[in-house]
């Protein structure tokens, strides 16, 4: 990066960079570096709001025709599902916001995928466990695929490594997509 200065060579921190192009000043409680927290904390409780919705939609299934249903062997045990959504969910929150933080306007794109991407998340649960519809949830989950590889192509244009925070949610939606078409191939 060249600094508009040729005296003053372009800071290399991303806040002071981000002050020295807004004209802010770093932990001044104003710019760039402060403005995001309110920002997170509304895509944690967004995110949560999703978990919770999921949890409520499927205590029914799960306990109910899911505890009965032939099931692939690679299913893993219930209790894992809870705390690898809570850490998926936290972690795709903080790559949004990271998104929206570095690059507000610019990343309108990216945060409609990402939105996208989450409400399909949202409507697989209660198709899947509440209405037990095992095609539909197929289809939900692989449209949910679609939207996050292109969410993840447009934080990858944005900002690379922030991207790659969304790998671990793209490896789990595939593996949950085999367990689905799993569990509507035995049915």
């Amino acid at each position: 990066m060249t600094s508009a200065n040729p005296a003053r060579p372009a800071p290399s921190h991303p806040a002071r960079r981000d002050a020295a192009r807004t004209g802010s000043t770093p932990g001044a409680g104003t710019g760039p570096a402060t403005r995001g927290w309110p920002v997170l904390v509304g895509l944690l409780l967004l995110n949560a709001l999703v978990a919770f919705g999921g949890g409520l939609a499927s205590a029914s299934g799960v306990d109910g025709w899911y505890a009965d249903a032939d099931k692939p062997a690679w299913t893993p045990p219930n209790w894992v599902f809870g705390p690898v959504w809570t850490v998926l969910y936290a972690v795709m929150a903080v790559a949004a916001w990271l998104i929206w933080r570095r690059h507000g306007r610019a990343a309108t794109t990216a945060l409609v995928l990402y939105g996208v991407q989450l409400a399909l998340n949202a409507a697989w649960t209660p198709v899947f466990f509440g209405a037990e519809q095992l095609g539909l949830g197929l289809a939900i989950i692989l449209a949910l695929e679609v939207a996050l590889v292109a969410t993840i192509v447009a934080f990858h244009r944005l900002t690379p490594w922030v991207a790659c925070l969304l790998g671990p949610y793209l490896a789990w939606v595939l593996y949950a997509t085999t367990l689905n078409a799993g569990l509507a191939a035995l049915a």
